[in-house]
C-alpha cells in the first residue's frame, strides 16, 4: 500500500472544514506537531502554537512555518499561560500533542515526565472547560502505551488502561483525565491512541529510526538497545498528523465525544525487522547491527486493532512502511548534509 492515489504530496488537498478555524496546537515544534501544523496552515486555519524551548533545528522552524502561527511562549504545567492562549486568541479548536515523549527519559526522570504529561493535560483541560464557549474540540493525543502490557493483542479501545512504568502511567494517567472531563462536564474531547510514530522531523536520536537512519548514514553499526525482539506498530507521522485532524473533525458525531480510538497501521513488525528494512532502502546490509539489549521500562509485544477509527470515523493509513520510510530516509538525508551530520 503506498500513498493514495490522487494525495498531494505532504498534505491532503485544502478541506473547508478548517479554513478559519482558529486552532491551538501544543506540542507544535516536535515531529508529529510539526506536519500537523503544517497540514492546518494547507487548510487555511489560523495557529497558536504553544513553544516552551525554541529549536532551529524542528521542522516547525527550518520549514518556515513558525513565521505563520502565533506563537504563545510557556510550558504545559503553567495554567495562566495555557488560559492566555485559549482566550487571548479565541481558539475554537484544540490539539493536545504536547508531552515529554521519550520512555528513557521517564524512566530516568519520572517527575519532570509526570508534571509535564499528567498536570499539562489537566491544566489545559480545564482552561477548555472554563472556557466552553470558546472552545468547540479537543483532541488529546493519548498513547498506545496507555494500555500497559496486555494479555491479548491487538489492543483494542475496550481494554483497560494499565500502565506501569512512568512513561506509560503518565499517558494512562492523561487519558482518564480527558474522558473525566468529557463525562463530567460534558468537554467535546476525544482521545487518539497512536502507535509508535517516526518520520521526518525526529531529532531524538535515541529512537531507532531517526538513529538507525543517522548511523548507516555515518557508515556506523546501528546501535539497537533491546535485543531487536520487541514488537511494535510502526507509524508514519503524516498517517498520524491526519489522523487527529479526521478525529477532530468527527467531534459532531455523538459516537466520538469521549471515546479513544487506535491509530496504526496493523503491521507488527519487531525492532530488528525495521532495522533490516532500513538497511535494504538504504543498501547498507553489510553494518550488522549493534544489539546491546539493555532497554529498561519497555513494553515488549504491542500493536493496535484499529478497526474502531476505520468504521466509525472512515480513516485508513495512507502510508505503509516501506512508503513512509523511503521518504523519512530522504529527509535525513538532506537534513544531515545540510547540518554536517546532525548532534
Amino acid at each position: 500500500m503506498g500513498e493514495r492515489e490522487g494525495a498531494l504530496e505532504g498534505v491532503e488537498p485544502v478541506s473547508d472544514r478548517w479554513a478559519g478555524r482558529r486552532v491551538f496546537v501544543t506540542g507544535a515544534t516536535g515531529m508529529i506537531g510539526s506536519w500537523l501544523v503544517k497540514d492546518l496552515l494547507a487548510r487555511g486555519a489560523h495557529v497558536v502554537a504553544l513553544v516552551f524551548d525554541a529549536d532551529p533545528q524542528s521542522e516547525l522552524d527550518r520549514s518556515g512555518d513558525l513565521r505563520r502561527v502565533a506563537v504563545v511562549n510557556g510550558a504545559l504545567e503553567d495554567f495562566r499561560t495555557l488560559e492566555r492562549a485559549v482566550t487571548q486568541h479565541e481558539v475554537d479548536t484544540v490539539l493536545h500533542l504536547g508531552a515529554q515523549a521519550l520512555v528513557g527519559v521517564a524512566h530516568r526522570s519520572p517527575l519532570a515526565t509526570l508534571e509535564t504529561n499528567i498536570r499539562g493535560t489537566y491544566n489545559l483541560l480545564e482552561a477548555c472547560r472554563l472556557h466552553q464557549d470558546l472552545v468547540r474540540g479537543i483532541v488529546v493525543a493519548s498513547s498506545d502505551k496507555a494500555y500497559g502490557e496486555q494479555r491479548e493483542l491487538p489492543y483494542t479501545e475496550a481494554m483497560g488502561l494499565a500502565g506501569t512504568h512512568p512513561y506509560e502511567v503518565s499517558k494512562s494517567c492523561a487519558d482518564l483525565i480527558a474522558r473525566a472531563y468529557h463525562a463530567t462536564y460534558g468537554l467535546p474531547v476525544a482521545i487518539a491512541r497512536c502507535g509508535n510514530v517516526y518520520g521526518a522531523g525526529d531529532l531524538n536520536w535515541s529512537r531507532i529510526v531517526p538513529g538507525t537512519i543517522r548511523s548507516l548514514l555515518r557508515g556506523e553499526r546501528p546501535v539497537i538497545r533491546s535485543d531487536g525482539g520487541y514488537v511494535r506498530d510502526y507509524f508514519y507521522v503524516k498517517d498520524a498528523a491526519r489522523a487527529y485532524l479526521r478525529l477532530a473533525e468527527a467531534l459532531d458525531d455523538p459516537r466520538v465525544p469521549g471515546a479513544a480510538f487506535n491509530f496504526g497501521t496493523e503491521s507488527p513488525t519487531t525492532v530488528l525487522e525495521l532495522v533490516h528494512v532500513i538497511q535494504k532502502l538504504m543498501d547498507c546490509t553489510h553494518l550488522v547491527p549493534d544489539i546491546r539489549a539493555s532497554a529498561q521500562g519497555e513494553i515488549r509485544t504491542q500493536y493496535l486493532s484499529t478497526e474502531k477509527a476505520r468504521g466509525v470515523l472512515g480513516w485508513a493509513p495512507d502510508f505503509d512502511l516501506h512508503t513512509g520510510l523511503r521518504e523519512t530516509i530522504a529527509w535525513y538525508r538532506e537534513f544531515l548534509s545540510a547540518s554536517g551530520g546532525g548532534r
